[in-house]
């Protein structure tokens, strides 16, 4: 028997698995790593000492624990990255990272002027934004030129791994098509006058599809990771498309939910969808689209609670259980770091309304989930009015844990909520990956169902009428809003 090898690096750590053809889990390893915040609204990650460095630890470890040879590897990262590296692959500064790095705004604002919002939507499937990869080359050509003198080629965290692997530059279609404004998502390839502008002298890279074999491990690759040269490498992809193809999220109208430091949707489609709300990709799979939306916060606001009240998770679900529904009159708008989908306000603000002198802590703590669930469903209704059906939901992440927070999105939609077996991540779904392009599985039966949160339709009936007024909040105090955020940039 063979096995899989998928390795995912995250924001905070490098996640890997070995496993079976029929995806029995064989071994998992983690190393943490952190995220370099230089300066304010910045965040990078040195490709070498995080990326390939923890995808050679984590590989060597579950190598050691392997009984059987490794039939093929797949790999996913954050993304959409910038990497700017020479022509031999070299990367010549830090990776700069997705929507968390904010640097380049005035880039986004100059390059949807150039273009225009409309066509840049038309032509590539998404707004610009701080996701987008366009307004980051631009940045960097503007800021560091002596970089850009030497700036060849772009690497995201799963092409560089695919380089150091197998030699080869190549990037998947999925993570091209967040490459805005560089991709035409209809045509399938890189829109060649608008990158000539943006980024002049850059040697895009060839496409493939995340689940194609883009190579095979080199001799120098080998003695680095233990893995036997000659072994095939998927191309990869971005790790939140990996994570849906890991829990069975790979038809129309399936969806996941994604419950973490932030909350992240990705729905699939038959066909292209766009909306300027949104972000429109292609999708893992030839022939596949899919419309994605993500919330600044979720368990970012719920850990800010724990950290301020000095409670355990498990004592605040407890009380947050006890408050009922409606916690107590309260509505929380989770706006704590601005909001992306589908407001893209980055001055947006948390508010919390109804305080009393009687709430306690429970309270804000069931307010804060519940006014994500509400966060989820403006999404959902986001993506309905873009041409998606939702008619299947799949929960991911730490966030499913305990069962409170699942069972009031839910209730605020409902809508019942699959519940996976294996909820490992990204990783899982890069194994799956490379299992299909080697053909050692369809994937049939890798990831089952263990269980469905079924939503109450009494509980449904309050929070339908608490909904239209968390939905009234943001308009009415969005100037108040962005006063402050201004204030809070320029306190003098």
């Amino acid at each position: 028997m063979s096995l899989l090898l998928g390795v995912d690096i995250g924001t905070s750590s490098t996640k890997g698995v070995l496993t079976t053809p029929g995806g029995e889990v064989v071994a998992t390893a983690v190393r943490e790593h952190a995220v370099s915040r230089p300066r304010p609204g910045w965040a990078e990650h040195d490709a070498r000492t995080v990326w390939w460095d923890g995808f050679a630890a984590v590989t060597r470890e579950l190598l050691a624990r392997a009984d059987a040879p490794i039939a093929g590897v797949g790999v996913s990262g954050i993304g959409p990255c910038a990497l700017p590296a020479a022509a031999d692959g070299e990367p010549l500064r830090p990776a700069i990272l997705y929507g968390v790095d904010t640097r380049a705004v005035a880039e986004i604002e100059e390059l949807t002027a150039r273009y225009g919002a409309e066509a840049i939507i038309e032509r590539g499937g998404s707004p610009l934004t701080t996701q987008a990869v366009g307004p980051k080359l631009a940045w960097l050509r503007r800021h560091e030129p002596r970089v850009w003198e030497r700036t060849r080629r772009l690497f995201m965290a799963s092409s560089y791994l695919v380089h150091e692997l197998t030699g080869e530059y190549v990037l998947d279609h999925h993570s091209a098509s967040q490459s805005s404004p560089l991709y035409d998502s209809r045509e399938h390839a890189w829109i060649a006058d608008w990158a000539a502008e943006i980024a002049p002298g850059l040697d895009l890279p060839p496409l493939a599809w995340p689940g194609e074999v883009a190579g095979a491990v080199t001799e120098t690759a080998a003695k680095r990771t233990g893995l036997a040269a000659g072994t095939p490498v998927i191309a990869g992809t971005i790790d939140a498309w990996a994570e849906a193809v890991s829990v069975g999220v790979t038809e129309p109208g399936d969806v996941m939910v994604m419950y973490g430091t932030t909350m992240f949707l990705i729905e699939v489609l038959a066909s292209r969808r766009t909306w300027p709300g949104l972000w429109g990709t292609v999708g893992v799979t030839p022939g596949t689209y899919d419309l994605a939306a993500g919330m600044a916060t979720s368990g970012a606001v719920t850990d800010w609670l724990r950290q301020l009240t000095g409670a355990a998770y498990e004592e605040l679900t407890e009380e947050a259980r006890a408050a009922g529904h409606g916690a107590g009159g309260l509505i929380m708008l989770p706006y704590f770091a601005g909001e992306r989908t589908p407001l893209f306000d980055p001055d947006a603000r948390g508010l919390v309304l109804g305080l009393t002198l009687d709430h306690g802590r429970g309270h804000l703590y069931r307010a804060a989930l519940e006014g994500t669930a509400f966060g989820v469903r403006h999404n959902l209704e986001a993506m309905r009015a873009a041409g998606g059906t939702a008619a299947r939901l799949v929960a991911v992440g730490g966030g499913t844990k305990g069962g409170l927070w699942t069972q009031i999105v839910s209730d605020v939609l409902g809508r019942p909520q699959e519940l996976p077996s294996v909820t490992i991540g990204a990783c899982y779904g890069d194994a799956l990956l490379a299992a299909r392009a080697v053909g050692l599985s369809d994937g049939a039966g890798w990831n089952p169902p263990a269980g469905t949160v079924e939503p109450d339709p009494a509980a449904g009936r309050t929070y339908d009428a608490l909904y239209e007024l968390y939905r009234g909040l943001y308009p009415a105090t969005r100037d108040a809003a962005h006063a402050l955020a201004a204030l809070s940039r320029d306190p003098a």
